[in-house]
C-alpha cells in the first residue's frame, strides 16, 4: 500500500462527536497512520467533546453546534442549519490543507452538495454509508410516500452518484450501492464497523455485587427509537414479574433521544431495582461493563433498516467473549453466527427466554462466548478491516 505522505483529508459526519463515533476515530487513525494528513468536521457533544477546535492524536477535529431534533420538520430544521456549519468549518480545512478527498459519513444524505461544489478544486467524495437514511425515515416515522420520504431517496441516490467510491459496512450495504446507487462494483469496499482489539479488551471487572445480584446482562449502544429499548423492557418485566427472577440486574450502557422516556417507563413498570441506565460513558468505561456481564443484548426490531445493518454492539460483546441475545435479523446472524442465540422477531418474551437460557446455563454462556471471541479475533476486527478503507482511498484517488 502506498504511503501517502502528507495527503491531506476531511472527514465530516454529523450524527455524533469525534472520538464517541469509534468507526469515524478509527478510519481517522487508520488514515493519520497510512501517513495522510486528517481533518474531521462533526458536532459537538458532551465533556471532552465540547471544544470548537483541537489536535487529538494528530488530527486536527473542528467542532459545529448541534441541536436533537424529533419530528420531520425538527430534523429538517437541524440538517440545513448543520449543513451550513459543515460547509463554513470544510472551507477553513480545505483552506488551510488544500485536502484532496472529502469522505461523507452518513446519515443525513445531504454532504454530496459540498462534494459537488468542491469537485472544480480537484477534491473527490467519498461517501462512506453507514445507515440507510430512507429506512432509517420509516423506522422514525412510519412507511410512507410522503414528500420528506422521497427526499431520503434522492439524497442517497445523490450521494452515490457524486461520489468517486463508496464504502459500505456489509455486503447487503454493498448490494444497496450497486442496485439503488449504481455503482459498480469495483468502486464499493466493504468495511465493517469492527471493533479495534488494541483498544476493546477485557478490563478488571465491577466489584462483586456492585448492583446486589449475581448476574448481570448488558446493552451497550444509542438508545434511539429504532433501537428495540423499549422491547427490551418489556423483556426485563416478563423476567423479573412472570419468571419472578431476582439475581439478575440489567445495565443499559449509552445515551440517546429515547434515554428520558425509558428511565421513565423502567420507573412506572416498577423495574427501578433491576435496571440501572449509565448515561453516555468513556469508551474504556464500556469495556469494564462488557468484563463483568454474562449477557451481552441487542434488541434491536426486524425492521428493513436494522435487517441489512451491522450491529457495533454484537461485535463488542463477541470481542469480550459474552454470549449474545438478538432478535433473528440477516446481517445480525451473518456476524455473530453460533455466537448467539437469535430470538423470533419483535418478540419480547421469546427475547426473554433466551435470556434466561444463558443465564440458566454456565457451560452455553462459555462455549457462545468462546465461539464469539474467535470469529472476532480471525477475521471480525478492525486491523483486518482498514485494509478495505485504504483500498478505497487509493482507488479515490487515481
Amino acid at each position: 500500500m502506498t504511503k501517502r505522505t502528507g495527503t491531506a483529508v476531511c472527514i465530516v459526519v454529523e450524527n455524533l462527536p469525534v472520538p464517541v463515533d469509534r468507526r469515524v476515530w478509527r478510519e481517522a487513525c487508520a488514515l493519520r497512520d497510512a501517513g495522510y494528513r486528517v481533518s474531521v468536521v462533526c458536532p459537538k457533544g458532551t465533556g471532552s467533546s465540547t471544544a470548537s477546535y483541537e489536535n487529538l492524536e494528530g488530527i486536527d477535529i473542528y467542532r459545529h453546534n448541534k441541536r436533537e431534533a424529533s419530528s420531520v420538520v425538527g430534523y429538517l430544521r437541524e440538517y440545513i442549519l448543520a449543513l451550513a456549519a459543515e460547509f463554513y468549518l470544510i472551507l477553513k480545512v480545505f483552506a488551510r490543507t488544500r485536502f484532496r478527498i472529502l469522505q461523507a459519513c452518513n446519515p443525513p444524505d445531504t454532504i454530496f452538495l459540498i462534494g459537488l461544489l468542491l469537485r472544480p478544486f480537484g477534491v473527490r467524495f467519498i461517501f462512506d454509508h453507514h445507515d440507510l437514511a430512507p429506512e432509517l425515515f420509516e423506522s422514525k416515522f412510519g412507511k410512507g410516500t410522503g414528500i420528506f420520504y422521497r427526499l431520503t431517496r434522492l439524497a442517497e441516490l445523490c450521494s452515490f452518484r457524486v461520489a468517486k467510491v463508496s464504502i459500505a459496512t456489509n455486503e447487503s450495504f454493498k448490494e444497496i450501492a450497486m442496485t439503488r446507487g449504481r455503482k459498480r462494483p469495483e468502486n464499493v469496499f466493504v468495511v465493517r464497523n469492527c471493533p479495534d482489539l488494541s483498544s476493546l479488551r477485557r478490563r478488571t471487572p465491577l466489584p462483586e455485587g456492585r448492583f446486589g445480584r449475581s448476574m448481570l446482562v448488558v446493552y451497550v449502544g444509542f438508545m434511539g427509537p429504532q433501537d428495540g429499548l423499549r422491547l427490551l423492557l418489556e423483556s426485563i418485566e416478563h423476567i423479573v414479574k412472570h419468571e419472578k427472577r431476582e439475581d439478575t440486574h440489567f445495565v443499559l450502557v449509552g445515551g440517546g433521544t429515547e434515554l428520558p422516556t425509558l428511565r421513565a417507563l423502567a420507573t412506572a413498570r416498577g423495574l427501578d431495582p433491576f435496571v440501572s441506565f449509565t448515561g453516555q460513558v468513556p469508551y474504556e468505561d464500556v469495556s469494564t461493563y462488557l468484563s463483568s456481564a454474562h449477557v451481552g443484548v441487542a434488541p434491536d426490531p426486524n425492521t428493513p433498516m436494522n435487517d441489512k445493518s451491522t450491529m457495533i454492539k454484537i461485535l463488542e460483546y463477541m470481542a469480550c467473549g459474552l454470549p449474545v441475545v438478538l432478535f433473528d435479523l440477516k446481517e445480525g446472524r451473518r456476524i455473530a453466527g453460533p455466537a448467539a442465540l437469535y430470538a423470533s422477531p419483535n418478540d419480547p418474551v421469546d427475547f426473554a427466554n433466551k435470556i434466561t437460557s444463558l443465564l440458566n446455563c454456565e457451560e452455553l454462556r462459555r462455549r457462545l462466548g468462546e465461539c464469539g471471541r474467535n470469529r472476532v479475533e480471525h477475521g471480525l476486527n478492525w486491523e483486518a478491516e482498514k485494509a478495505g478503507l485504504l483500498e478505497a482511498y487509493e482507488s479515490a484517488l487515481k
